[in-house]
């Protein structure tokens, strides 16, 4: 059967940027249109949620980092670029618009890579669901994260946000989030478990990469077996998910690597994590 894996050191992104550690293990999608707070369009959109699509099967990206440039995050669909052409939409267009955004949710959860979101500044809308797409949440004590969807008169229901939200910080947290659109301030994401910790603006970037190295140097196939539990457990009930977690760990207890972790301990040593 042909290998259909491929490296990404040297792929190069249209609507955002993209970039990797030397070795490739650590990949870096940074939003770059700061003149308006880092919005999304159509074509970012489509072309993030290919990016994961692929990255399910790359060779040498083990962790992605998520971030905004200019002191933002993400602002959200683009107000001149989607929001406005929207309105003028028939139906069976809008549905092929929810459905793609609700198609980058659906690939970053599904690619193998734990994806870390590093959040400064405005985090609203579409990239409030980013950050709450990926698995780690990192931001400075300025993030302000709001899922603003009713004040354009649109349901909190957006991307899957009523059911994923809740699973983070509760229902009636994430009731009053969608209902009201309100800021969710840093120190209340902090301490409602949506960020994992905050650092100062200097010090975001640096957490994120040393995190995210930390796990891309780690058993990262194992790694990749905890996403896909932690998100296909959802639905199971107690039964399901013990023997679900039976038959993931013996797939773990099967690979190179956890007779290296063993055979480092045995001999004192820190282990090479290869990913077999």
């Amino acid at each position: 059967m042909q290998d259909k894996r491929r490296a990404f050191q040297h792929h190069r992104a249209e609507h955002f940027r993209f970039e990797t550690d030397a070795d490739g293990r650590v990949a870096t999608i940074t939003l770059n249109r700061p003149e308006k707070k880092n919005p999304l369009t159509f074509e970012s959109y489509e072309e993030l949620g290919n990016l994961f699509r692929a990255l399910q099967r790359a060779s040498d990206v083990r962790v992605v980092v998520l971030s905004g440039e200019g002191g933002n995050f993400c602002s959200g669909g683009d107000v001149f670029e989607i929001i406005e052409p929207l309105t003028h939409m028939p139906m069976h267009d809008l549905l092929d618009f929810t459905r793609l955004t609700g198609d980058l949710v659906r690939q970053i959860r599904a690619c193998p890579q734990p994806v870390i979101a590093a959040v400064d500044g405005i985090c609203v809308g579409a990239g409030a669901i980013l950050a709450m797409a990926s698995d780690y949440r990192l931001a400075t004590p300025e993030a302000k994260t709001a899922f603003l969807f009713n004040r354009v008169g649109l349901a909190g229901a957006d991307m899957g946000a009523c059911g994923m939200l809740p699973r983070i910080i509760g229902q009636g947290r994430a009731a009053e989030l969608l209902f009201t659109g309100r800021v969710m301030s840093a120190t209340e994401g902090h301490a409602w478990g949506f960020y994992n910790s905050l650092h100062e603006r200097p010090a975001l970037m640096e957490a994120a990469h040393k995190f995210a190295r930390d796990l891309a140097d780690g058993p990262w196939f194992a790694h990749s077996i905890t996403k896909k539990m932690l998100d296909q457990e959802w639905a199971m009930g107690i039964d399901q998910l013990i023997e679900s977690e039976a038959q993931a760990q013996a797939i773990c207890m099967a690979t190179g690597d956890f007779r290296r972790a063993f055979e480092a301990f045995a001999a004192k040593t820190k282990p090479a994590f290869k990913g077999d």
